[in-house]
């Protein structure tokens, strides 16, 4: 055997013994079957926004709108609203946790499109380990987390019912109220909407953080509680004008702030959608302020405090609906038409038809939300800044929101007349005359705001 014959012989023994040993390596290497798919888990900057919402939203209720609402009322009457607001809140923190959650989100059964089912009432099988989805596939939050945040939206959501109904209802008519609505009413509106199952959420009707389930639903309640309770003693005829518009710029500067938790909070992840709707609740609250302001300028030849707030509020209202969805500019322009035509409604239509809405809910809550659903189908358009949808056409999307709008106009404004009606059998719904002229603060709780 010559040299090269020699050479070829043990280069071909090493390649056939590295090869035999690198196959026995990589069957030992390879894994015997396929992993399981890990759990999705928490992420940490996530859960912690989503902590600061929901305390930012209760931040809106308390102190936010009791301060708001109990500067806007007469002196006589201040505690009794606030006393009214904070005991909704806690009222339906509790309905919330034993059933209200579990209404709003779990199915349903054959009446899913609707309403959910008791299956977690009390909060059965909820765990700190357990998480709810969000809306990007595979990201996740705690469901306790979810539970608090959605809990703060039921508690606010009432207590906007009392603006239009102050100064004459009694306070067991109002709880007892509360406790029926929210269970017939709020519940199912939530289900709806926002549940992957309900109705108005497989329409493909959009409301990112609540134009009809938190404002218009809340707006009709106080309308149709207003025309069914009636005006004040002396409506029309007396001066009932806010007794501290310090104490309503105080509160509404903390509902602004607070709103920042209700809006960018329903994106439910700390992401540049939570920063788009940030920027929305900035831009529409300031063209909102600024409409009213101006055009109550033009119409009354000043321009006030009270309706440059009042402006702020319906910009917030009807930036709710729209929040993650349009562009910052969309935003002024629907926050703008949001303030103007809330002015009138708060003036010119509610001076025309003689209603007693007190503190302007439907003015400002019911209109505002109604401009702010039908608002966003248009300016979801990608054209006019929107982020868009599947298949988006904006007279198909706009009719989509007439339908959810339809739906939240009829089912609170039937549900809530039913309701109004069963309280006024049980307890009554007013007040005597005695109790309203003296004030609800002494007539109803034995206490009074101010002692000097």
């Amino acid at each position: 055997m010559n040299f090269r014959t020699s050479l070829r012989a043990g280069l071909t023994g090493l390649t056939l013994a590295a090869l035999c040993a690198g196959a026995a390596l990589a069957q030992t290497a390879a894994p015997e079957a396929p992993a399981a798919a890990a759990a999705a888990v928490p992420n940490k900057g996530d859960t912690a926004w989503m902590l600061v919402s929901s305390l930012l939203v209760l931040f809106m209720t308390l102190p936010g709108l009791a301060l708001f609402y109990g500067g806007l009322s007469r002196t006589k009457n201040m505690l009794s609203v606030m006393t009214q607001i904070t005991a909704i809140a806690a009222i339906m923190c509790i309905v919330w946790v034993i059933y209200g959650y579990s209404l709003a989100f779990t199915s349903g059964g054959s009446l899913t499109s609707f309403i959910g089912s008791f299956s977690k009432a009390f909060l059965a099988g909820v765990t700190p380990d357990s998480t709810s989805d969000t809306f990007t596939k595979g990201v996740v939050i705690p469901e306790y987390v979810f539970i608090c945040f959605q809990m703060t939206f039921a508690m606010i959501t009432p207590a906007l019912i009392v603006g239009g109904l102050v100064e004459r209802m009694k306070f067991s008519a109002m709880i007892l109220f509360v406790i029926l609505w929210g269970t017939f009413v709020y519940f199912p509106m939530a289900h709806m909407v926002w549940f992957s199952e309900g109705y108005l959420f497989t329409l493909g009707a959009l409301d990112f953080a609540g134009g009809t389930v938190v404002h218009i639903n809340a707006g009709i309640a106080a309308l149709v509680g207003a025309l069914l309770v009636g005006k004040r003693i002396g409506y029309g005829k007396e001066l009932m004008s806010p007794h501290s518009l310090t104490m309503t710029f105080i509160g509404t500067a903390v509902l602004w702030v607070g709103w920042f938790g209700f809006n960018a909070g329903s994106n439910l992840e700390a992401t540049g959608g939570a920063a788009l709707a940030m920027i929305n609740t900035f831009t529409a609250t300031a063209g909102a302020g600024l409409g009213w302001l101006f055009i109550e300028w033009i119409v009354k030849g000043k321009p006030s405090l009270l309706g440059m707030l009042s402006g702020i509020v319906a910009g917030l209202v009807a930036v709710t609906p729209a929040a993650g969805l349009i562009g910052p500019m969309g935003a002024i322009v629907l926050g703008a038409v949001a303030g103007i035509v809330c002015f009138f409604f708060c003036t010119t239509v509610k001076n025309a038809l003689g209603y007693d809405d007190s503190l302007d809910v439907f003015g400002v809550h019911g209109v505002g939300g109604i401009i702010g659903s039908i608002g966003t189908g248009i300016f979801v358009a990608p054209a006019l800044g929107g982020v868009g949808v599947a298949d988006y056409a904006m007279g198909a999307q706009v009719w989509k929101q007439f339908v959810a709008v339809a739906v939240a106009v009829i089912w609170c404004g039937v549900g809530s007349f039913i309701l109004y009606k069963i309280v006024d059998v049980v307890v009554g719904l007013r007040v005597t005359p005695d109790q309203e002229r003296e004030g609800l603060d002494i007539a109803e709780h034995g206490e009074r705001a101010y002692n000097m």
